[in-house]
């Protein structure tokens, strides 16, 4: 995850290769069963689906929810203009309809009349007016904000330049919302379903600005309501009564567990607890070739974050170094076997470039395992350093055993390539973000899943004091090319800009690309009708049990 939208914690960014707060474990394999699915029908209710969170969400408020753990629950409490489909079609959400002006400068969104909150008041454009501008709001301190910088004025307003009503963001009646952009954003419909830019409850936020700290006291305006939220423990969705199409939701219930163990998930998984989980990683390539697991790829970036402050790690080439040393190719391979590709530049396949794939164009922008330019740049820093051998380095990661078998193999190849001593440690999801926003770490790992298929939304991570910018790196030509591309109407041009910034990125090094991920997954036959798409969470608010 988080931007962390999307750091992927189930993160950013593993449903096992989907990890982001996740990882798998060795498990035999058994034999599957679904003894569940005929003999226990009677006496469960017969659309209650069960799925896994591995851990507690850190927040459930837009604004602030930067992660995939929350994203999941927020996607099905919560609902944009606009939702997206399985082939990542943007569809009607809160808005029935939209038009966009011939310059491309004004969208206008129409809402749907009969939506409602979960207490039964009316869902308005002067909510989402309310939650915009709450995000923009410096005192939210949103590390997403820049979401909406393309907005007249809304950058301004977020550095406390300017007024809250000088932001290009109107409610011209209850239900007609329109957005003014200082320049075009072609990306802005699909980024309209994104958790960043889901509305709040208006009336709810003025009157309890913790409302969305318990199931007690949260509103939505989704296909379900948070029922019950037992924290670290265990999220009940049901139905919402409310939600706009609610005959169209099929599922009573979606029990969310917060079992942070793999083979714990695969046994709870064999044994009928859970519908969904993710294949245990020692166990994936067989699951796979058994046919009793599935992969689907994802726009998504597994990727190491190294601290530039240190005082080791502030020499980009010894930062090169430890990229180069790794074998990308035998990591995904030997380790993954989830049908992962090598990343060798940040941005993954599926974005657009100039004359097709962005990835494709731009080529390998990183030399996977050249071990002799290693240990070169490695002879280089230290000597830069004044230094004659590297001091031991700490790796550290959330808790799940694939990041740590992904750690562990990193730290092997490190070791064996240039006699780097490299500690591990491991943190629970919410502890690991603090010690990444408060720059406690050298080396770190995160997963970024792109809120929207074009190379911006993994570039734009690594500006200068960016919310997400872990690193703490900045380079002013790199800056300046994400504002050239953020802000020019000539699409080549754009194109252009985006890539000299990933090689720069590539060059500096301040972050290491390990793999592109893929979602590996588990799914009882009786499951049907979830939507997978290569940007987001699973969404299972028109899903249903077949049994």
């Amino acid at each position: 995850m988080s931007k962390i939208n999307r750091l992927v914690a189930w993160g950013l960014l593993f449903v096992c290769m989907f990890w982001v707060a996740v990882g798998c474990q060795n498990t035999p394999v058994g034999k599957e069963t679904h003894q569940e699915d005929s003999a226990s029908t009677a006496t469960q209710p017969s659309q209650e689906l069960h799925v896994n969170l591995r851990s507690e969400p850190p927040v459930l408020y837009p604004a602030l929810a930067t992660d995939t753990t929350s994203g999941l629950v927020l996607y099905h409490v919560l609902e944009g203009l606009t939702r997206l489909g399985e082939n990542g079609q943007v569809r009607p959400g809160m808005a029935t309809s939209w038009q966009v002006s011939d310059d491309g400068m004004t969208y206008t969104f129409f809402l749907r009349k009969t939506a409602e909150w979960s207490d039964g008041q009316p869902v308005t454009a002067h909510d989402f007016v309310y939650s915009w501008l709450k995000m923009l709001d410096p005192k939210t301190a949103s590390n997403i904000a820049y979401h909406l910088y393309p907005v007249k004025n809304a950058k301004a307003f977020n550095e406390g330049k300017a007024q809250a009503e000088d932001v290009g963001i109107r409610a011209l009646d209850d239900y007609t919302l329109q957005v003014t952009f200082e320049h075009p954003v072609p990306h802005f419909l699909n980024l309209t379903s994104h958790q960043a830019l889901l509305p709040i409850p208006k009336h709810v936020d003025e009157a309890n600005p913790n409302w969305y700290k318990e199931a007690a006291t949260f509103v939505g305006n989704g296909p379900f309501q948070l029922a019950e939220w037992i924290h670290d423990s265990h999220i009940v969705l049901k139905k919402n009564s409310h939600y706009w199409a609610k005959d169209e939701v099929k599922l009573d219930a979606i029990h969310m567990a917060m079992v942070n163990d793999e083979n714990t998930e695969y046994q709870m998984f064999e044994t009928g607890q859970l519908d969904v989980a993710t294949p245990p990683l020692e166990l994936t390539k067989e699951l796979l070739d058994a046919g009793k697991a599935k992969a689907k790829p994802m726009f998504a970036t597994y990727y190491l974050v190294l601290n530039t402050r240190d005082p080791v790690l502030k020499n980009p080439k010894i930062r090169k170094a430890l990229a180069l040393a790794i074998d990308r190719r035998a990591l995904v391979e030997t380790v993954l076997q989830g049908g992962q590709i090598p990343a060798t530049g940040m941005v993954p396949p599926g974005a657009p470039g100039l004359n097709g794939d962005f990835r494709a164009e731009q080529g390998d922008l990183l030399k996977d395992g050249d071990v002799e330019a290693a240990k070169a740049l490695l002879q280089e820093g230290l000597r830069e350093l004044g230094l004659t051998k590297l001091p031991p380095l700490t790796y550290k990661f959330n808790t799940g055993q694939g990041h740590q078998k992904v750690a562990e193999a990193i730290q092997q190849m490190w070791k064996q390539h240039l006699g780097v001593d490299i500690k591990l440690a491991n943190e629970e999801w919410k502890v690991y973000l603090a010690s990444l926003d408060q720059g406690n770490f050298q080396i770190g790992r995160l997963g970024w899943v792109g809120e929207y298929l074009d190379a911006m939304t993994f570039l734009d991570l690594f500006v200068t004091d960016g919310g997400n910018n872990h690193t703490g790196w900045s380079n002013a030509r790199y800056d300046r090319l994400i504002a050239e591309a953020q802000s020019t109407a000539d699409p080549a041009k754009r194109i252009r800009a985006l890539q000299e910034a990933e090689k720069l990125l590539m060059e500096e090094m301040p972050i290491i690309p390990i793999y592109f991920y893929t979602r590996v997954y588990m799914e009882k036959p009786h499951v049907r009708g979830a939507i997978r798409n290569i940007i987001y969470e699973t969404d299972y608010s028109r899903a249903w049990l077949e049994r």
